[in-house]
Formats: C-alpha cells, sequence, structure tokens
C-alpha cells in the first residue's frame, strides 16, 4: 500500500475546520488539554520545589532524593542552593520531555501505531501528575511524566502533518492553529493550577493537572475517526519504501539545524524557569491590595501569545494574497530575531530597578512578553511545519521526535543558563540571551542559503500542473 504525502494527505477540499480538515480541530482540542496538563505543571514545578518540597522537613521525604540529586550533578554539577537545585531540576526536567518524544515516535512508526502510542502517553501522564500530589513519590512522578510526554507529543503532532499532501501549502497555517490551542489552555491551566497550589494545596494543583490530561485522552479517542488513518503493518513493521539518498541528506540537514533551534529557543523557555523568580523579586504584582500569585504570569503570557498568534496567522494571509509567502526557514530566522527583543527588554526593566533600587511596574512584562510571542509565532508551529513537509512519511514519527531534541538541548541549556541568575547581575543576564539568540538567528539565515531549497522547495514548484 502507498504510504506517500499523496495516500497520507487529505484532499484540500476538506475545509470544514476554518478552512482546514475537521481532524485538525479533534488534534488542536486534544493537544488543548494535554498542554493543560504539562504547563500547570510546569506553573507550580519552580514555585513547588522552592517553598515547599526541598525545605527542610520535606525534602527527607522524597523516595530516590540521593539519585535525583546524583542526576543533577551529572548534567550541571551539584548544586549549592534550593534556588540553583531548583533551576537544574527544572531544567531537566523541560529538556527531558523533549528528548523522549524521540523514542516515542520510533516506536509508533516501528511497532506500536500512533493511536496506541498516544493513548500510553496519556496514561502515564495522568499517572504522573497525580503522583505529584505526593512528596515521597516527586521522583516517579517525574520519570512518568517524562516517559508520557514521549509517547504523547511527537505522535499527535505529526497526525497534524499527515492531514497534507506535500504541496498543500496550508501546513504551516495548521500548526499555528495547534499552537494555538496551545496558547488558549495556557491562559487556563494557571489560572486553575497555580490557584489551587498557591492557595489551597499544591496536591490540589496537580490534581487538576491530571484531570485535564484524562479529558484530553477522552477528546482524542472520540475523534479518531476524523485523523489520518494508521499505516498497515506487516509483523510489527510499517509498509513503507526505503530511504533514499536524498531522504538521507534531508534527514542530516534537519539535525544540522537542531544546535542553533536550540541556542534561538533560550530566552522563550526561560519564562518557566528564571523568570518567575526574576519577576517575583523585580515586579510590583499587588493588584487591589492583593498580591498575583506569580504562576499567573504564564497565564498572561498565554493572553498576549494567543492575540500574537491570532494577528501572526492573519498576517500570513494577508500576505499570502499579495506577495510570495517566505519560506519556513526563513520565517524562523525572522520569528527568532524578532524574539530576541524580549529579554533585551528584561535587561532595561533590570536597569531601572538597578537605579532606583524599587520594584518596577508590569509594564516591562507585556513589553517582554508581546516581542517574545509575535517572534515565537513564527517559530515553534513553523518549525513543526518544515520538519513533517521534508519528513520521509516512513520515519515520520521519528523525524518529528528529532525536531524536538532542539528543544531538549535548549531546556537543558536554559536551565545552565538560569543556574548564573542571582550569580551575575541581572542586566548581565538578560543580555547574555539576546546575544544567545542573536547569534541564533545569524546561523538560521545561513542554513536557509545553503540548504532551503533542499528541504522545502516553493509549493508553486510541487503544484501539479
Amino acid at each position: 500500500m502507498a504510504t506517500d504525502a499523496a495516500a497520507l494527505g487529505t484532499s484540500r477540499r476538506d475545509t470544514a475546520f476554518f478552512g482546514h480538515p475537521v481532524g485538525l480541530g479533534w488534534l488542536a482540542f486534544s493537544e488543548l488539554w494535554e498542554r493543560f496538563s504539562y504547563y500547570g505543571m510546569l506553573a507550580l514545578l519552580p514555585l513547588y520545589l522552592v517553598h515547599s518540597l526541598l525545605l527542610p522537613g520535606h525534602v527527607e521525604h522524597i523516595v530516590g532524593f540521593g539519585a535525583l540529586k546524583a542526576f543533577v550533578a551529572l548534567f550541571y554539577g551539584s548544586a549549592d542552593s534550593a534556588m540553583a537545585l531548583k533551576a537544574h531540576i527544572t531544567g531537566l526536567y523541560a529538556a527531558f520531555v523533549y528528548l523522549t518524544p524521540l523514542a516515542g515516535g520510533f516506536l509508533a512508526d516501528r511497532y506500536l501505531g500512533r493511536t496506541t502510542a498516544v493513548t500510553i502517553g496519556a496514561l502515564l501522564m495522568a499517572l504522573g501528575h497525580f503522583l505529584m500530589a505526593f512528596e515521597a513519590s516527586f521522583v516517579g512522578a517525574i520519570v512518568c511524566l517524562m516517559t508520557g510526554v514521549g509517547f504523547f507529543k511527537g505522535n499527535i503532532s505529526s497526525q497534524v502533518g499527515s492531514l497534507y499532501k506535500t504541496d498543500d501549502p496550508r501546513r504551516a497555517n495548521a500548526f499555528q492553529i495547534f499552537l494555538l490551542a496551545v496558547q488558549i489552555a495556557v491562559i487556563g491551566s494557571p489560572l486553575v493550577c497555580s490557584t489551587l497550589g498557591e492557595l489551597y494545596g499544591w496536591d490540589l494543583g496537580f490534581g487538576a493537572a491530571g484531570v485535564g490530561m484524562l479529558i484530553g485522552l477522552g477528546v482524542y479517542l472520540t475523534g479518531r475517526r476524523h485523523m489520518p488513518p494508521e499505516v498497515p503493518r506487516m509483523h510489527g513493521v510499517e509498509q513503507n519504501p526505503p530511504l533514499t539518498r536524498q531522504d538521507g541528506l534531508k534527514i542530516a540537514v534537519l539535525v544540522l539545524l537542531l544546535p542553533a533551534l536550540a541556542i534561538g529557543v533560550v530566552g522563550n523557555q526561560q519564562i518557566s524557569n528564571a523568570y518567575p523568580n526574576w519577576a517575583e523579586a523585580n515586579l510590583n504584582l499587588v493588584f487591589f491590595g492583593e498580591k498575583m500569585p506569580t504562576g499567573w504570569l504564564q497565564s498572561v503570557d498565554a493572553i498576549v501569545s494567543t492575540i500574537t498568534m491570532l494577528l501572526v496567522i492573519a498576517f500570513w494571509r494577508w500576505w499570502e494574497k499579495r506577495w510570495t509567502e517566505p519560506d519556513e526557514l526563513a520565517k524562523i530566522t525572522l520569528g527568532i530575531a524578532i524574539s530576541a527583543m524580549a529579554p533585551l527588554a528584561l535587561a532595561m526593566a533590570s536597569a531601572v530597578v538597578a537605579q532606583t533600587h524599587g520594584k518596577t511596574g508590569v509594564f516591562w512584562v507585556f513589553v517582554f512578553e508581546i516581542f517574545n510571542d509575535i517572534g515565537f509565532a513564527n517559530v515553534l508551529p513553523v518549525g513543526l511545519a518544515l520538519y513533517t513537509r521534508a519528513a520521509p512519511k516512513s520515519v515520520l514519527g521519528l523525524v518529528v521526535g528529532i525536531y524536538y531534541l532542539h528543544l531538549f538541548a535548549g531546556n537543558y541549556f536554559t536551565g545552565w543558563v538560569a543556574g548564573l541568575y542571582g550569580e551575575m547581575p541581572d542586566v548581565s543576564f538578560w543580555l547574555l540571551h539576546v546575544g544567545f539568540m542573536a547569534v541564533a538567528a545569524v546561523v538560521l539565515l545561513l542554513a536557509r542559503f545553503a540548504f532551503g531549497r533542499t528541504l522545502a522547495p516553493a509549493y508553486k514548484e510541487l503544484a501539479p500542473a
């Protein structure tokens, strides 16, 4: 049976969901709930570690804490303070959830199929969230969560790409809509999970994340008939043509792009690591006499990101009706360059705090968010579009897992950089991020000129006569 893009892709006449296949709606809504659980957990994790779990009287209850510290030291060296240990644990967790999709994609491609892999992943993640409610099971919870994301994340993203033929230019727009669902989830998850966790008990916040994951699984299984069919297998292996030399070249180039992509995300990924602690120390978060939970900053990020994502989607639809739309690598380069202005805003805010010796206003939050979110509306979803378009279909899940390796490396790198927070002036800390992102943008621009046509030829070159 043929397994090329034409066989897997959906007809362009399928426009029932805002001009896209109806399966995109089900996949986006499933991802919304999975991201609700993930970002609810991530909003709580750095605060939970500093204000509860790593304190005397609590840390002694963690089963396997010695092994966890040894694992952290393997990557970052020994941590001298609870704040540094928090940064490193958060960085490693946020990193490894993007490493495990490599194994999850391989197992789905070769043995399990996407439906089974996504189901296993969702159940493991729900279990991990519920285990987070108990101090003793923290290490086991983190293992379940990282493994579950590995089965879930890449395999649901690859199904989005499989909705479209290779010559269908809606692909990048589809992933922006898919990521828009993520932003909607991030609006709600800190409001629910952070409020419950910070005000009423950490166990309630983590439990809410687990319930969200189970809802996501229910949505996915309900809408499965509208999604791309599983590719038939013979003796556990998909019936696919062998990889060609051109396929190998594409995969090699996609791998070579990963270091630049990893460095380019450092400013964005810091939102869940050093940024909350910086905001807590430097921003006036009191409204009408009440202090806003710091975790709500993720909701602010999500609200701004949702608005900017809608504007970016509308902008590119407007642009393509008048001019030639830039290719994926050009959009990614532009996005990283714009988002580099975000940590520059935090450096400026830090300079104000250093000069006035008092906390500054939340104005700087919005400057940071606007630049960051406009930029990353053209980075993460467009990167998924590029990798699913360029990937040989026989290893689509594996290649999506390869794409997520840049977030593994980026989050590991972000955790290392976050460990410098407090060890150097805040202005220098954020300017360091600006420099890293500027270098990444230059490297990707050069790669676009060298390999752009190899990875993603213009859509007009692929359109049927």
